[in-house]
């Protein structure tokens, strides 16, 4: 699942606003002492996720009221709010002094909030449990620490792989059980797989502008697992091998025709509708929660799914994920209690049941590996797929890169300019944003 950006004006207007009241919260709930609890002696905390549908909502809450009926000192209320509003609501609600005791928040920002002084440091809960830590995969570990010190307990991840439909490789003569292993190999697969009736397409084998992961994911594959910035947090817009990937995926409108391939998206949709549901695409690239679309609404679907394709043979089949922590915000009234209950949300049971009952993957290993998850093939996949998946942090000087790479890559795709000026622009639009964050530091 990749994480939504939210796109209106007035709500990151909101969150700016949030931010700057911030400096001036008089409580920010570092080390602060359990609560006295309510009149019966009993601690209230409000836990706020955005799991309103109908599958995820009855799954939270029933960990929730497990929770509550597990000990006799602390109970959790769940508030939903819309995923548009959530993190925009928990900034205003932290500046006024009253936020959530635990919220949801999105992995890859855990160190940018806790650079901006917006959620707690949870070293004095590990103190106390020091092996806490070994619950979770190691990368999603490093994913929630800033400074060397973690802000957050992994929930849960994704990773992105490949499905495809089988019975389109059978009729293009292909074989279905032989995925291609490299991108050079799965161009030539996606040629044979399109089906044109005169000019018209009537499927598309497979586009990098289609599905869950687009030019970003294929350009840290490429280079060997290096995101937009590298060790050092330098800039790594313009490197050789994310030059190659640019290639690559214009290689495709070269190809099909970017205008072919915007009047084919236009016909997509969700669900039932579907582009790889209803055979328009052949190949699509997708978290693998994309599953549970396959299951509800792709009755009698032949696919397979696959690992994304390396560069070249032993370059790696490298991955992309995020996920969801759980975090205590800043001036939370309750920290210990907060915490006892994350530890319980993130614990083998708990998580084994979140991920059985969303084919979703969870931090924990050991519920990751639960036998019955694992005898599902594609969840077996995913989990494998996991030692391969790499999460890219938000850089703290320059949140919104992508921002000033998207027009770039789209004019090179587009033929409007030449892919390295593309990218040399992208890098040098990347590096005076840090500039202008950082006072040119």
């Amino acid at each position: 699942m990749q994480t939504k950006r939210i796109k209106s004006s007035a709500l990151a207007a909101a969150a700016m606003s949030a931010v700057l009241m911030l400096t001036g919260c008089a409580n920010n709930g570092a080390g602060a002492a359990p609560g006295t609890g309510d009149a019966d002696g009993k601690v209230t905390l409000n836990f706020w996720t955005f799991w309103g549908s109908e599958t995820r909502r009855p799954v939270i809450e029933k960990m929730i009221a497990d929770f509550n009926a597990s000990q006799d000192r602390i109970v959790v209320k769940h508030t939903y709010v819309p995923f548009s509003d959530i993190w925009t609501k928990n900034l205003a609600a932290i500046a006024a002094g009253n936020p959530p005791d635990v919220i949801v928040n999105d992995i890859n920002g855990t160190a940018l909030r806790a650079h901006k002084n917006q959620n707690l440091n949870l070293s004095q809960f590990l103190q106390q449990d020091p092996s806490l830590k070994d619950r979770f995969y190691p990368e999603l570990w490093k994913s929630v620490m800033y400074k060397d010190e973690p802000y957050a307990l992994p929930f849960n991840t994704d990773t992105r792989m490949m499905f495809y439909n089988k019975q389109a490789f059978r009729e293009a003569g292909l074989d279905p059980e032989k995925f291609p292993q490299t991108w050079a190999e799965l161009a030539e697969v996606a040629e044979k797989l399109d089906k044109k009736n005169g000019d018209q397409y009537e499927r598309i084998g497979y586009a990098p502008q289609y599905g869950g992961f687009q030019w970003d994911v294929l350009m840290t594959n490429f280079d060997g697992g290096t995101g937009f910035f590298d060790k050092n947090g330098q800039p790594a817009v313009n490197t050789p091998a994310k030059l190659e990937a640019l290639q690559y995926v214009k290689s495709y409108a070269d190809r099909i025709g970017a205008k072919n391939l915007d009047q084919f998206k236009a016909g997509f949709g969700n669900n039932q509708s579907n582009p790889f549901i209803t055979g328009k695409v052949a190949i699509w690239p997708e978290a693998v929660t994309f599953q549970t679309q396959l299951r509800d609404y792709g009755k009698g679907l032949d696919y397979g799914i696959a690992p994304i394709p390396e560069k070249a043979p032993g370059a790696g089949h490298l991955s992309v994920g995020g996920g969801f922590v759980l975090e205590i915000p800043r001036g939370a009234k309750h920290p210990a209690e907060a915490f006892e209950f994350m530890k319980y949300l993130t614990d083998t049971g708990p998580q084994t049941h979140w991920a059985q009952k969303n084919f979703d993957n969870v931090a924990n290993k050991a519920a990751s590996n639960d036998p019955q998850l694992q005898s599902d093939p594609v969840y077996q996949a995913a989990v494998e797929n996991l030692k391969v998946t790499k999460l890219y942090p938000t850089p703290l000087h320059a949140p919104d890169y992508k921002n000033l790479i998207q027009p770039q890559v789209d004019a090179a795709i587009n033929g409007e300019m030449d892919p390295k000026a593309a990218l040399d622009q992208a890098q040098a639009d990347v590096e005076n944003l840090i500039k202008q964050n950082t006072g040119g530091e």
